[in-house]
């Protein structure tokens, strides 16, 4: 290969890296202390009014970001939280928080489905209202690419034998104090956030694409 064709290979793959760079801005509107945790990522401490930005690789695949709350980490960054909460302030690979937590998951383009794939997700119950918001080709994908959230409030209504401190579980990882699925009492969180996953392969209503390089706004308490 010639220096000039190597040089052109180079310049245009990190073209197209760059164009399709994704960027998610975790923004804390809580009026509480909100500990963001990402996998791929680390972990951030949001006081109200803080954000986090995070800048996953092109071809991010079983993403996931969630807050936690009530945490309390040592000067080592180790530590627990009442919800959501791995142990450390920098969760490891793979360790995605203990339940209840409402979990933002996405998938960036790959090569056999060249589009981003957003949920919000229940199964694991709730514990911050949150929205997820393009940033940009809002509308795209015959309006698959829109602002998803959130917003209930499930803590407030959640049932009696769900309630643990600091946030709602979902009859999803609790299956002796109900029934997950469409029918069942996951009914509970589908009525009041029917933009959210509720039970395993709710993907009809609960799945939304947008192209490859859309940036993101992650907001708790929207």
């Amino acid at each position: 290969m010639s220096p000039i064709y190597a040089s052109l290979v180079t310049f245009l793959v990190s073209f197209i890296t760059f164009t399709n760079a994704t960027t998610i801005t975790v923004v804390n509107n809580c009026p509480y202390t909100v500990w963001a945790a990402a996998d791929p990522g680390s972990g951030q401490r949001l006081n109200r009014g803080n954000t986090w930005v995070v800048n996953p690789a092109p071809g991010t695949k079983m993403a996931r970001i969630w807050g936690r709350t009530g945490c309390n980490f040592d000067g080592n960054g180790n530590g627990n939280c009442d919800t959501g909460g791995c142990g450390k302030l920098d969760c490891d690979p793979g360790n995605w928080g203990t339940i209840p937590k409402t979990l933002f998951e996405y998938t960036l383009s790959q090569p056999n489905n060249p589009t981003d794939t957003i949920d919000i997700s229940l199964i694991e119950g709730f514990n911050i209202p949150i929205s997820f918001t393009p940033l940009n080709n809002v509308g795209a994908l015959n309006n698959k690419c829109r602002d998803i959230r959130c917003t209930a409030d499930i803590n407030g209504q959640c049932p009696q034998n769900w309630k643990t401190k600091g946030g709602c579980n979902s009859p999803c990882t609790t299956p002796n104090i109900g029934s997950c699925g469409a029918n069942g009492d996951s009914k509970f969180f589908k009525q009041r956030c029917p933009d959210a996953y509720s039970f395993p392969k709710d993907d009809q209503s609960s799945t939304f694409s947008c192209p490859p390089g859309t940036n993101y706004r992650l907001t708790f308490c929207p």
